[in-house]
């Protein structure tokens, strides 16, 4: 592989870690209701772990409810019970074979919590791109001892490495700091 095709590839990792950063965030509650914060629960379909989601229509009721309707009405209360169970902290209600899940309103306390947790994230995401520029800068290091690149162009990779890796830890921030301004919000 040459050099420029791994620096492709390494932008390509680099903009997965933002990717995967914002979908962790997902899973962060906030004041709002949002599908995504449900996603990560894991529901016992006939023995099998299954995401909520694969089990269940889930909406948004209100700007503070979720509503979780069942595909089949026995899994009703299996529903519910995972929700309950999850380290969300949700108390879901039934009625019928909708379930409803109130967000109650975050303290000022839970909201530092949940930006040190955003900023604990955000901070193992600028290692995965700072890890990628590592493995990036020996790659092409391997390059020029084995003399297929020169150094000036080991040079002119690097330089290029740095200015990707500076772009997605500033991208990273940008996310970060929408994330803490989005649960700061009252």
């Amino acid at each position: 592989m040459t050099a420029a095709e791994h620096i492709k590839q390494t932008e390509f990792k680099m903009g997965r870690t933002v990717e995967t950063l914002r979908e962790d965030f997902t899973k962060i509650r906030t004041g709002r209701a949002s599908t995504g914060l449900l996603d990560h629960i894991k529901v016992d379909y006939y023995g099998c772990p299954t995401p909520i989601n694969q089990v269940a229509q889930v909406g948004v009721g209100d700007a503070h409810t979720l509503t979780v309707q069942p595909w089949e009405k026995g899994m009703v209360k299996v529903v519910e019970k995972a929700i309950r169970d999850s380290d969300l902290g949700l108390n879901p209600a039934t009625s019928g074979d909708v379930i409803r899940v109130p967000l109650p309103p975050l303290t000022e306390e839970r909201r530092r919590e949940l930006t040190k947790i955003v900023k604990g994230f955000g901070e193992d995401a600028k290692v995965a791109v700072r890890n990628l520029r590592r493995d990036a800068n020996s790659y092409v290091e391997r390059l020029c001892k084995e003399k297929e690149i020169s150094e000036d162009d080991e040079r002119r990779a690097q330089d290029q490495i740095q200015k990707l890796t500076d772009r997605f830890v500033g991208e990273i921030d940008k996310v970060i700091a929408e994330k803490e301004k989005e649960i700061m919000t009252v």
